[in-house]
C-alpha cells in the first residue's frame, strides 16, 4: 500500500482519492488549529488553495473579509473570534449547523484526539427540514450563552469547572490550574474609570486566549479573576507557559486615549490528577495567587513553593 503525505498525515493513496472524490467536507487541523489536511471539498467551501496550510482563525478572517465561506452574523468579527475560539475544540466531540454565503447549510462535526488535532467533518443538509432551522440555531444560540461570560465573549465560570472536571476524571492525566487576576484593578477602574477598566478586561481576554494551546481551556471567573486550565501540564512546563504571557501583557498598550497606560496580572498555580476536586485545586491556586499578591504582583507562584520561591517572571 502507498500513501500520500498531508500535512503531518499519512493517508493511504485510495483514502485520499475517496475524500476527493466525495462532496462531503473533511479536514483536520493540528494542536495549534492549523489545518494539515483538507479535501478537495473542504477547500472549495472555505477557498484554499491545494497544500495551503493556514490557521483557522487566519481561514475565518479572510473569508469573513470577502463575504464567502461561513456566515457569520455578529456585528464585531474580532470579539466574535475570541469567542468562538475560547470553546473550540476544548470538548472531544460536538456537532452543529452552520450556512455559507452560497446559499448550503452544512452539519460541522469535531472530533478531538487527546492529543489536540481536530477532525472536520460536514454534510450538505439544504434539503432537509428547513422549518426546523431556525429552532435548531435558537437552540445552539442558547448553548453557547449558557458557556460565555458576557463582557470578555471567552468561556464562563460554568464552561471552565466542567473542563476542570475533565482534567480529574478517573482515567484522565490530571493537569494544572493557574488563577491569574489583574493587579490593582480596582485602581484601575479609579483612574480611567469603569468603560475603560472593562475594556482592559477585555484586552486581558484576548491576548491570553491567543497563546493557548487546543487541549487547554481558559476562561473568566468574574471581576478581575480569570482561570487557565491545562491538561497534562506539569508545573513547570505552566510557569513557561505563564511567563509567556506575563511578558506580552506587560507590553500591552489597551487604552488609546491613554496611550501610556499599562497593566500587570499576578498567577497561582496548582496541579492535580484523578482524585483531586475542582474545589480542592482551585483553593491551592487561589491561595498561591495570594501568595504572588502579597510577594509583589506581577509575578507567578506555585502551590506548595515557599514564598522565598516565589518567582518573577523572566525576560
Amino acid at each position: 500500500m502507498t500513501y500520500n503525505v498531508l500535512g503531518m498525515i499519512l493517508v493511504p493513496d485510495q483514502l485520499a482519492a475517496l475524500y476527493d472524490a466525495t462532496q462531503v467536507l473533511v479536514a483536520a487541523y493540528d494542536s495549534f488549529d492549523r489545518l494539515r489536511y483538507a479535501n478537495a471539498a473542504f477547500r472549495s467551501a472555505f477557498f484554499l488553495a491545494p497544500g495551503e496550510e493556514v490557521t483557522w482563525a487566519e481561514i475565518m478572517r479572510r473569508n469573513h473579509a470577502e463575504r464567502r465561506g461561513t456566515v457569520i452574523a455578529a456585528p464585531d468579527f474580532d470579539a466574535w473570534l475570541v469567542s468562538t475560539s475560547s470553546r473550540r475544540g476544548k470538548v472531544p466531540y460536538r456537532a452543529f449547523e452552520t450556512d455559507l454565503y452560497d446559499g448550503r447549510w452544512l452539519l460541522m462535526t469535531e472530533g478531538v484526539s487527546a492529543s489536540g488535532w481536530m477532525l472536520c467533518i460536514a454534510s450538505d443538509i439544504t434539503a432537509l427540514r428547513e422549518d426546523g432551522r431556525d429552532v435548531r440555531q435558537a437552540r445552539d444560540r442558547a448553548i453557547k450563552e449558557a458557556q460565555t461570560d458576557d463582557l470578555t465573549g471567552i468561556a464562563n465560570r460554568r464552561f471552565i469547572t466542567a473542563r476542570v472536571d475533565d482534567m480529574l476524571s478517573p482515567g484522565a492525566l490530571g493537569g494544572a490550574l493557574c488563577v491569574l487576576d489583574l493587579d490593582n484593578f480596582k485602581y484601575i477602574n479609579d483612574l480611567v474609570g469603569h468603560l475603560a477598566g472593562d475594556a482592559v478586561l477585555r484586552d486581558f481576554a484576548a491576548r491570553i486566549n491567543g497563546l493557548i494551546r487546543r487541549k487547554d481551556c481558559f476562561g473568566r471567573i468574574g471581576g478581575e479573576e480569570f482561570v487557565l486550565v491545562l491538561p497534562q501540564t506539569a508545573a513547570e512546563e505552566a510557569v513557561l507557559i505563564v511567563e509567556r504571557m506575563l511578558s506580552l501583557v506587560r507590553q500591552s498598550r489597551p487604552l488609546p486615549q491613554w496611550p501610556d497606560f499599562a497593566y500587570t496580572f499576578s498567577a497561582g498555580i496548582a496541579t492535580g490528577g484523578p482524585g483531586t476536586t475542582f474545589t480542592d485545586l482551585y483553593g491551592r491556586a487561589d491561595r498561591a495567587l495570594y501568595m504572588a499578591k502579597m510577594s509583589g504582583r506581577n509575578r507567578i507562584q506555585v502551590d506548595g513553593e515557599a514564598p522565598p520561591a516565589v518567582m518573577a517572571a523572566r525576560g
